[in-house]
């Protein structure tokens, strides 16, 4: 991955990380009380994943807004993004379509 895929990539990733930590450490606090199906924190981490961080923010807020006492909630996913132009790693983390992990190396032991 380039410099410049790199820093385009940095703020989306960056999200990511701030809604896996509050999913991870301040989200059981609460328990499930999310009218909606996914979750509101699931659904923000899902929109950056998807839409990157800016529309992920927009679709973040916009989700918020619906959350009140009178929406009867239910499934409301993500919208599908028109042209994906990256992928999820195995972690979660947006990477470039031809971004690969290098393999370990293979450790070799003389006899």
């Amino acid at each position: 991955m380039n410099v410049a895929t790199f820093l385009w990539l940095l703020p989306r990733n960056a999200a990511i990380t701030i809604m896996k930590v509050y999913r991870r450490l301040i989200s059981p606090l609460y328990g499930e009380v999310c009218r909606y199906y996914p979750s509101c924190s699931r659904y923000s981490l899902e929109a950056y994943q998807q839409h990157g961080f800016v529309r992920g923010v927009w679709l973040t807020i916009r989700r918020l807004l619906r959350c009140n006492p009178f929406s009867a909630g239910g499934i409301d996913d993500v919208p599908t993004p028109l042209n994906p132009h990256f992928r999820t790693n195995t972690h979660g983390f947006v990477c470039a379509h031809g971004a690969t992990v290098p393999e370990p190396a293979a450790v070799t032991r003389k006899v």
